[in-house]
């Protein structure tokens, strides 16, 4: 607990409440945990508390279990949410469902089906999760502040909450002519997401569970690309290959035996999952993205 002229200021949401409650106001965390830092600065972040309820102006959502939570939003007054379609758990009769429209060519795929996001209006109860074990992330948004999150752990917004995406620039190929592949090892897109004139919520579902890092200006670290959960804007990220030296032969960029890592540098934020995909094994890499490179 860390205390302030307002009472308490989350170390995870930095943002401050009386510190009545068990847990925070804003993002859920309880408020009575010590906090675990690892050799190499990286904190986990706890995960939300079952029956944990944030309230976000009129309206409030209850994150509900623990094995894979689910967001219980009670929408009251003109607020409204928006979500991927395939989240949707359950709703009441009276929350009224349409599609959310989307500028800018957005046709987003997960295991080959398109997606679909919608806004839901209340009054009344929707409820949302993901299909995998993990936790629920919550973070509120102050006015300006801005987002940037690995596609797919998107899990629910408040209306007030812009949504706006980009290409990760994070890429390599492999051969060449028509045997050439393109390869994004933390996926194609980035998604953004800003809080405009009035506070606002974003809910991530994390597999596994939640590790987050303060780096300072100037810091650089790497980490495997598809752990990336979210990142300050501010935050640069770029492509990093490694080329280790192995049974007394050097193995340059000619070869497939690498190691392909995403390098982030501060100052800013990251959050990173514990579960996660390497790189899948291929050619050799022909071109790519911007990168630093380590010959060992």
């Amino acid at each position: 607990m860390t205390a302030t002229d307002t009472g308490y200021l989350c170390r995870y949401c930095r943002l401050s409440s009386d510190g009545a409650a068990v847990t925070c106001r804003w993002c859920g965390a309880p408020v009575d945990v010590r906090a675990i830092v690892s050799r190499g600065g990286w904190e986990e972040q706890p995960a939300i508390r079952d029956m944990a309820r944030l309230q976000i102006g009129q309206s409030t959502v209850q994150i509900e279990g623990t094995y894979v939570p689910t967001a219980d939003f009670a929408l009251n007054g003109p607020e409204w949410i928006y979500f991927s379609h395939h989240s949707l758990l359950w709703t009441e009769p009276s929350v009224a469902l349409d599609t959310l429209p989307m500028a800018g060519g957005w046709n987003r795929v997960r295991a080959g089906m398109p997606l679909v996001m919608m806004r839901a209006h209340g009054p009344g109860h929707i409820a949302l999760s993901d299909d995998a074990p993990g936790e629920i992330v919550a973070l509120p948004l102050v006015p300006g502040r801005e987002y940037w999150v690995r596609e797919h752990r998107f899990l629910a917004a408040t209306g007030n909450v812009t949504y706006a995406w980009d290409r990760a620039h994070v890429w390599y190929t492999t051969g060449s002519g028509d045997e050439k592949e393109w390869h994004y090892p933390m996926g194609q897109f980035i998604d953004r997401f800003t809080a405009q004139d009035t506070p606002g919520l974003l809910l991530l579902h994390s597999p596994g569970n939640t590790f987050m890092r303060d780096l300072r200006p100037g810091e650089a670290i790497c980490i495997q690309p598809s752990a990336l959960l979210y990142k300050d804007m501010s935050v640069g990220m770029q492509l990093h290959l490694e080329y280790p030296r192995t049974m007394g032969m050097v193995w340059y960029g000619g070869y497939s035996y690498r190691s392909i890592w995403l390098r982030l540098w501060g100052p800013g934020r990251v959050a990173v999952q514990s579960v996660f995909s390497h790189p899948e094994e291929s050619m050799a890499i022909t071109s790519h993205s911007p990168a630093t490179t380590h010959h060992w």
